[in-house]
């Protein structure tokens, strides 16, 4: 099934987000056909806050070690790192991946949405058909002109420029997501919350849910824990064996050598 395929299922697919090699071939041990990043959890793994364009380096490196992995990727790009959409166009295009996230805000800030459009568009023309672009509007993210009518017509521009599905993080609201659903013509994709189930999103038409740094926040709870466990006197946690994990990679590394 490709990935666009999908987004085009009675479940919405559960895109778990990984920050680096271990952890996308974890969820992908787990079962998840399609694996994305995160910015956070890339750039944060490497000593950087979230945004600014941190993390464009090592999401390049990081798609080309899983270029051949056995299951879908979705590459989260920030806001493409730069402001020209050719030179966006041609990173995105140059990172080998089945799917990319790009979103509509700058520094924390909401972009003009004609020039988040001529990126999408750009993106479109320069890459493989395939290759499903994901338009984040940061409008509810953000809390910045967040309304029902701004996001619709944010989405509008971003799927006549050739998105093929429109992400909206931040958006919670059951009646806010239902009267997104119905006037995108795109599959719609959410982030996780506690509040609202996978059965409760498939049932307002949401047909994508991501985990974004979720699971990298909490490997970091995870591993604190570990620690002080052990230093307070508890039982160790239980884990994946070394020897399991270090076999996984080094099938991984297998595949890569033989390109």
């Amino acid at each position: 099934m490709t990935f666009k395929a999908l987004h085009h299922r009675a479940t919405p697919l559960l895109l778990p987000n990984a920050w680096d090699v271990a952890s996308a071939l974890a969820f992908a041990e787990a079962g998840f056909p399609a694996v994305g990043t995160t910015s956070f959890g890339v750039a944060a793994a490497g000593g950087s806050p979230d945004g600014g364009r941190a993390s464009r380096q090592a999401t390049q490196v990081l798609a080309r070690k899983l270029s051949n992995a056995a299951f879908h990727l979705s590459a989260d790009i920030e806001d493409g790192y730069d402001d020209d959409p050719e030179r966006v166009a041609e990173y995105a295009a140059g990172l080998g991946v089945d799917g990319i996230n790009i979103e509509d805000s700058t520094d924390e800030r909401l972009i003009d949405p004609a020039l988040h459009a001529a990126k999408v568009a750009a993106i479109k023309h320069a890459s493989s058909p395939e290759l499903f672009v994901n338009a984040r509007i940061d409008t509810y993210w953000l809390d910045q002109k967040a309304t029902v009518e701004e996001t619709l017509t944010r989405a509008t521009a971003y799927v006549a420029a050739g998105a093929d599905g429109i992400f909206v993080p931040g958006a919670t609201d059951p009646s806010a997501l239902r009267d997104l659903v119905n006037n995108i013509a795109a599959p719609v994709n959410t982030l996780v919350h506690p509040t609202l189930t996978v059965a409760e999103l498939a049932r307002l038409g949401v047909r994508r849910i991501s985990t974004g740094s979720l699971p990298y926040r909490a490997a970091m709870d995870a591993a604190v824990r570990a620690a002080t466990d052990v230093r307070d006197g508890g039982t160790p946690p239980t884990a994946t064996p070394y020897p399991v994990m270090q076999e996984r990679l080094l099938r991984h590394q297998r595949l890569q050598e033989k390109g």
